[in-house]
């Protein structure tokens, strides 16, 4: 969906991804060219000609972008040599990956860069895929048999790319039952479990440690937002500002509440706590504000044409203090989305934007989700990123590496041909 706005309430478009397979030469010259960044990555000439033949299967037209097909369909090709090389040959992960982010800050950074973080779920059969786990998979939008990824996404005005990674490993299997799938399936023994946020975190401070690509807002959904953790982080870093989605059960206030000092007794010792006064009025959830706002407060931007029509929404925002654990926490940016008709859905944003800040920064905020969305999307239908079928822990890492390498490949052609687009935003749905 593409937004009619003005230049000025943005900061900047997001160009879109136009590329036609006649608009490259010799695209197997491009991509040769492209590997020998990564050729002191791989000790013998083997991996490094295994690199090439699986990337080039995966921008082949092939129906299925697993490790077989790939190896049948490339000229020199063998099967098992291409399994051992995904999942069991050394790699120099770490200094692929930091030429890769090199690589993606010398095209896409920019000092208004923002750094996205979502998960995707990978639909798997068995059980003995390394995390693989009845979890909520977000790919088919229910609970299934799957893998779930951890992603950092990048977008500024010269594109966008995923960033970073990480496989969530479900706490079940770090139990006793599950060791021996641990070691069949190379998870290293010092890994320990953490939750989704707890792994946006570490790639956060990865990203910051490095300091291989600027940047000026983070955005995540709620499943990141509802972690202290992860928003103390962010808030941790100076000239940073983050847009979070939360649930609609969210609390706040829309003033900052009393609070008094109460004395208790605990273990015989005298305590303190602070609690609300008795003039403190109760928290509201950020739906019950969003459904009874007067319509002067909302503001309609118009959406162009999709598959039915012309598609609107409404925003307006306010400022709030948050409600945690009964007592007022920080003072934020509350940012509500509607649909417009009968039946309005409503979305809802916090953020750490300046008091200044403007309706049109924040809408614009909530639309450069969208440069993950694609993301995904691009990977999975053009590279084949779900498609994988191996079950290690190293397999994952190396095929999720390689899709990730291989969609900014396409985006540097793209730059390096100074192929023009149109740019375009998109409001997240």
């Amino acid at each position: 969906m593409l937004p009619e706005i003005r230049q000025s309430d943005y900061l900047y478009n997001v160009p879109k991804f136009e590329l036609d397979r006649n608009d490259i030469v010799d695209f197997a010259e491009e991509l040769k060219g492209f590997h020998e960044n990564f050729a002191d990555c791989f000790h013998r000439s083997e991996s490094r000609e295994n690199f090439f033949l699986y990337m080039s299967g995966q921008f082949s037209q092939l129906e299925r972008k697993s490790i077989e097909p790939i190896a049948i369909a490339m000229e020199g090709g063998k099967i098992r040599a291409m399994q051992r090389f995904v999942s069991d040959a050394p790699w120099d992960d770490e200094n692929i990956e930091y030429k890769y982010r090199s690589l993606i800050n010398e095209d896409l950074g920019h000092p208004d860069g923002a750094i996205i973080f979502d998960e995707s779920g990978f639909v798997k059969k068995g059980g003995d895929s390394i995390g693989v786990a009845r979890q909520y998979c977000g790919t088919v939008g229910k609970v299934d048999n799957c893998q779930v990824g951890v992603f950092a996404a990048y977008a500024s005005s010269h594109g966008y790319a995923l960033f970073d990674k990480r496989l969530y490993i479900p706490e079940q299997w770090f139990s006793e039952d599950y060791s021996e799938r641990r070691r069949k399936c190379k998870l290293p023994p010092s890994t320990q479990f953490k939750t989704k946020p707890q792994l946006a975190v570490d790639m956060l401070n990865d990203i910051v440690k490095q300091q291989q690509i600027p940047f000026r807002y983070v955005l995540a959904d709620s499943v990141y937002a509802n972690s202290p953790e992860f928003v103390e982080a962010i808030e941790s870093l100076v000239g940073v500002t983050y847009l979070l989605q939360v649930p609609e059960d969210t609390l706040c206030w829309f003033k900052h509440p009393c609070t008094v000092a109460k004395e208790y007794k605990y273990n015989g010792q005298v305590r303190i706590k602070k609690v609300l006064s008795g003039q403190a009025k109760t928290p509201i959830t950020v739906k019950t504000f969003a459904t009874g706002i007067n319509n002067f407060f909302w503001y309609r931007r118009k959406v162009s044409e999709g598959t039915k029509g012309p598609i609107e929404y409404e925003f307006t925002k306010r400022r709030v203090v948050l409600c945690r654990q009964g007592l007022p926490e920080k003072t934020v940016w509350l940012l509500v989305r509607k649909t417009v008709g009968k039946e309005s859905q409503y979305s809802y944003f916090i953020s750490n934007a300046p008091a200044s800040v403007r309706l049109p920064t924040l809408v614009w905020l909530s639309g450069l989700r969208w440069a993950v969305e694609q993301c995904f999307e691009e990977t999975k239908t053009e590279l084949g990123m779900d498609q994988y079928e191996v079950r290690k822990f190293p397999g994952w890492h190396h095929h999720i590496l390689t899709c990730m390498l291989g969609h900014y490949f396409l985006w540097h052609l793209k730059i390096r041909l100074g192929k023009k687009s149109s740019s375009y935003y998109a409001l997240a749905a």
